[in-house]
């Protein structure tokens, strides 16, 4: 048996499933983590995974992520999310994405679909086509187009939370802070951070996106590489890329006090925020601070106004404050804490409801 299927009947997750059409060349996984709180809610990643394997590693730690993210976020959502396999800038297309929607239709509202990596609110639209089970879409169709905006917000949020915490005052104000990836949650922090009075320093496997923000933003610094990056000298280290950026070699090298960033999954295995702590560096839980853009897009269930989203996004401040104070009074790290109090809501509130059957 092989490792991805080994997962799969792990017990952890609701329901995953496959989804193949050979017409489109579609191949896709969507998996659905919980429904304890709600239809579970998470975006659609479209990547060149090196195998199916890999492929399935992800969407479940993606899933698995967003049932805790919602959940801390105080959302009535379960957790889910979806990959599709293929390189979007060539594989990409209108049938392959209503083939898509088509497979999401199918699950009858237990999963609703928004963008992620390699997809777009222009994406949503053409798979709304097929499914009623869509958020994200674009402001012409009456969504909350691009969630990056309020994902970075709430980021910002977190880390003047984790500020706070270190250094007494909520402001980035004179500080350094290491972006890496500046696409398009990453661009819209550093206007943040610049705003604020940081000093920022980025970095980003795709050149156009380092220049457009050097561009607009005449005082930001890039670095060649995420290395350079997690090498020099400064105070936070945001993490905006894909996951797995905390490995043992980085958190041994960062000279930062607070690592807070919008990447999903960012430590590389268990223990490691265990290391964080013992190395006193503060680490604001990803899924803690990045749920700016799920507050976004869910949102638009109920009939989307940016001005309420943001004002929900907003109180990512008070909740990482809360996480890091239930942190220090129990004397775990801030990662494990953000999970007990993401964990009682479900157990508390998720036992009067059940699995979600949307009937």
């Amino acid at each position: 048996m092989t490792d991805f299927t080994s997962s799969i009947f792990d017990g952890d997750h609701e329901q995953v499933v496959f989804c193949n059409d050979q017409a489109t060349g579609l191949r896709a996984v969507v998996a659905i983590h919980s429904t304890a709180l709600g239809p579970a809610l998470g975006g659609t990643r479209f990547h060149p995974y090196a195998s199916t394997s890999d492929a399935v590693a992800d969407v479940l730690n993606l899933s698995r992520g967003m049932t805790y993210k919602a959940a801390l976020a105080g959302l009535d959502l379960g957790g889910g999310k979806a990959v599709i396999i293929g390189d979007p800038r060539t594989a990409k297309s209108e049938p392959l994405l209503r083939a898509y929607g088509r497979f999401v239709e199918s699950l009858h509202g237990r999963y609703y679909t928004a963008c992620d990596v390699g997809t777009f609110s222009e994406d949503m639209d053409v798979i709304a086509r097929e499914c009623r089970f869509v958020t994200g879409r674009t402001m012409a169709h009456g969504g909350a187009g691009d969630s990056s905006v309020l994902t970075a917000y709430g980021v910002f949020q977190g880390m003047r939370a984790a500020a706070e915490a270190v250094w007494g005052e909520p402001t980035l104000a004179g500080r350094t802070v290491g972006v890496a990836g500046v696409g398009k949650v990453g661009h819209h922090l550093v206007g943040h951070l610049v705003e604020d009075g940081a000093g920022v320093v980025v970095t980003d496997v795709w050149q156009p996106a380092v220049d457009r923000v050097v561009q607009e933003f005449p005082s930001v610094r890039a670095v060649a590489s995420t290395e350079e990056l997690v090498g020099a000298q400064l105070d936070v280290y945001s993490p905006c890329a894909l996951g797995g950026a905390l490995t043992d070699e980085v958190v041994e090298t960062l000279s930062a006090r607070i690592v807070c960033g919008a990447a999903n999954n960012q430590l590389a295995h268990p223990g490691i925020e265990k290391r964080l702590a013992e190395r006193e560096i503060l680490y604001a839980p990803d899924y803690c601070v990045n749920a700016g853009g799920l507050i976004q897009v869910a949102d638009e269930l109920e009939g989307f106004s940016f001005d309420r989203a943001k004002q929900r996004a907003t109180g990512i401040f008070e909740t990482t404050r809360q996480v890091i104070e239930l942190a220090r009074a129990d004397g775990v790290p801030p990662a494990i804490a953000a999970d007990r109090l993401a964990e009682r809501r479900i157990r508390e509130v998720g036992r009067l409801r059940g699995i979600w059957l949307n009937a």
